[in-house]
C-alpha cells in the first residue's frame, strides 16, 4: 500500500547495488501487476464506455510497463533472460502436447526481450 503522507517514502541516501535494484525493479513489476488487476475490476464494474476506454487506455499502459522493466531486468541480469526462454517453450511444449495452436505474434520477441528473434 503506498505511503502517501510521506512522499520521500521510497527515497534512498545512497545509491543502491545491482542485487537491491533488482528487487526494487521486482517490487516495481508487482506494483505494476497489481495496478493492471485493479484497471480490470474497475473496468468490469462499469459499463459507462468512455470509463472503460479510458482505464482501459491505462492498464494497457501499464502492461507496457512491465514489458519495460522485463528488459531492465535482462539488462542486468543476463541469465534471466535463459530462464524466461525456458519457461516460454515449456508453454509451447504443453499447447502442442493438448493441440493447442500459437497464437500468430506481430513480432517474435519474449517478454521484455531488447532484441527480436
Amino acid at each position: 500500500m503506498p505511503s502517501f503522507p510521506n512522499p520521500f517514502a521510497g527515497n534512498v541516501d545512497r545509491e543502491i547495488n545491482k542485487g537491491e535494484l533488482l528487487q526494487a525493479l521486482r517490487a516495481d513489476i508487482v506494483g505494476e501487476i497489481e495496478a493492471i488487476f485493479l484497471y480490470d475490476a474497475h473496468i468490469m464494474a462499469t459499463t459507462d464506455p468512455l470509463v472503460k476506454k479510458v482505464l482501459s487506455d491505462i492498464r494497457d499502459e501499464e502492461k507496457q510497463h512491465v514489458g519495460e522493466l522485463m528488459a531492465l531486468m535482462r539488462y542486468l541480469e543476463p541469465e534471466v533472460d535463459q530462464l524466461l526462454a525456458d519457461g516460454e517453450e515449456e508453454v509451447k511444449e504443453m499447447m502442442q502436447e493438448l493441440g493447442i495452436k500459437e497464437p500468430k505474434l506481430k513480432k517474435a520477441a519474449t517478454v521484455g526481450s531488447l532484441t527480436e528473434e
